[in-house]
């Protein structure tokens, strides 16, 4: 994973009730078809303006604490009410991340837990990612839109070589980025271009997967995350993990510490 700028741009989509529905959930795009239509959520609110902190952690010493998602299946589900959509609504309500990211990310958390449980991964650390990459959604005034796209879509500056920039010519004929010259990085989670091609997974349930939706995206960089059977809740395979999405100590101890908040958000009563 390439980062462009460390300021520039910081799956189930519907909670599947049915215990037979999530076991049928594979790999690639296949692994979220079965889920429904992400739920309905309010529009995020304009972003803060505030940079995450490094957490002083040291690199390979731990990971931010497992928080599992509160959301149960219960026994007679009443029309119109999903569990992680509420539970996001309680996170949403007590620190700067939008409700209807905290979707994008459960669901994802969910989907890898039934589909590679043993990479352990936390929607935490998800979010952490989406933070930085672009405020989950919001980078530049835009708003995360109610069917998990930003308002406008997000596109990152050109990979051309320039200072602290990579030279990665254009891959995909402009295709995501618009850049026929050099590629840049996409969506809320920052795809370059040759990455989404590899990873992309459809967590919306619409049969594709867009980089620009975070429900698609949540999930590709979790699976992009415990790639080569990574264990996320360990200090090695979290520290490697995240520097392989962006090899910076600096942004994974940021991503750490926003993973510490998000899970005390979480689990007030840790």
């Amino acid at each position: 994973m390439i980062r462009t700028s460390p300021t520039v741009l910081a799956a189930l989509g519907r909670l599947v009730l049915a215990v037979s529905l999530l076991a049928a959930m594979v790999v690639g795009v296949a692994l979220v078809n079965v889920l429904g239509a992400p739920p309905k959520a309010p529009v995020a609110a304009p972003p803060r303006p505030e940079d995450p902190k490094p957490a002083p952690v040291a690199p390979g010493s731990i990971a931010p604490p497992v928080q599992a998602p509160q959301v149960e299946a219960p026994p007679q589900p009443q029309p119109g009410v999903d569990p992680v959509r509420e539970w996001a609504n309680q996170i949403s309500a007590v620190v700067d991340l939008p409700a209807r990211a905290v979707v994008s990310y459960v669901n994802a958390d969910l989907a890898m837990r039934q589909h590679q449980p043993s990479c352990r991964i936390s929607w935490t650390t998800l979010a952490g990612i989406g933070r930085i990459e672009s405020n989950h959604g919001r980078f530049g005034h835009r708003q995360l839109r109610e069917d998990g796209r930003p308002s406008v879509p997000i596109i990152g500056i050109k990979l051309d070589g320039g200072p602290n920039v990579r030279l990665i010519p254009d891959s995909d004929g402009g295709a995501l980025d618009g850049d026929v010259e050099h590629d840049r990085a996409v969506g809320p989670m920052q795809f370059i271009p040759t990455t989404w091609r590899k990873w992309a997974t459809d967590g919306s349930g619409d049969g594709r997967g867009d980089p620009q939706n975070l429900d698609d995206a949540a999930v590709s960089a979790a699976r992009y995350l415990c790639a080569n059977g990574r264990d996320m809740s360990t200090g090695s395979g979290w520290w490697q993990g995240v520097m392989s999405y962006n090899n910076s100590v600096e942004y994974a101890q940021k991503v750490f510490g926003l993973a510490e908040n998000y899970a005390a958000a979480g689990n007030p009563r840790r």
